[in-house]
């Protein structure tokens, strides 16, 4: 596990705050997994309402990456259950940050995780297919792309282009 503070990273680098090499999202995410600290590069979708993209993704080996979703920010279906987050815990996922909604709080925090979500709908997902993964995506005010480091602690979620805990 890596070893952070997110407060520290933002002291340590506020020249790359400056430049936008480091962006924090603003608050509204809400922990819902065990972990409430995690870390790891991202990959990331584009849906709405629809979670067959990040029911595909969950069941693929993670290798410690964080699953970033911008959902479109709605919180009329859930985009994230109780078995897809087994599933990520499964496959290695070090978290998922979720511009959207979950269900199965119970189950979800029962899975060795980090799951940041804006809330909770009991209502399904729809399952159209549709989405789009490893593109540029904007969330809670942060432009996110694959492969760029994601740490996120109890006092938010800090994005880099580069990693910071090698530094």
């Amino acid at each position: 596990m890596i070893a952070f503070a997110t407060t520290d990273l933002c002291d340590a680098h506020e020249s790359a705050l400056e430049t936008g090499e480091l962006q924090v999202m603003t608050p509204g995410l809400r922990s819902f997994g065990i972990r409430t600290t995690f870390a790891g590069p991202a990959t990331t979708l584009k849906l709405f309402e629809d979670n067959s993209l990040l029911a595909e993704m969950v069941r693929t080996p993670g290798a410690g990456r964080v699953l970033v979703v911008d959902a479109g920010g709605s919180l009329r279906r859930a985009v994230l259950g109780g078995n897809l987050a087994k599933a990520a815990e499964a496959n290695a996922w070090a978290g998922l940050v979720i511009a959207g909604a979950i269900r199965d709080l119970g189950e979800i925090a029962a899975c060795n995780l980090g799951v940041l979500a804006l809330g909770v709908n009991p209502r399904r997902s729809a399952k159209r297919g549709a989405g789009e993964r490893d593109i540029a995506i904007a969330v809670q005010g942060s432009r996110v792309l694959p492969g760029m480091w994601i740490y996120v602690d109890p006092d938010g979620v800090v994005v880099s282009a580069r990693p910071l805990h090698a530094a």
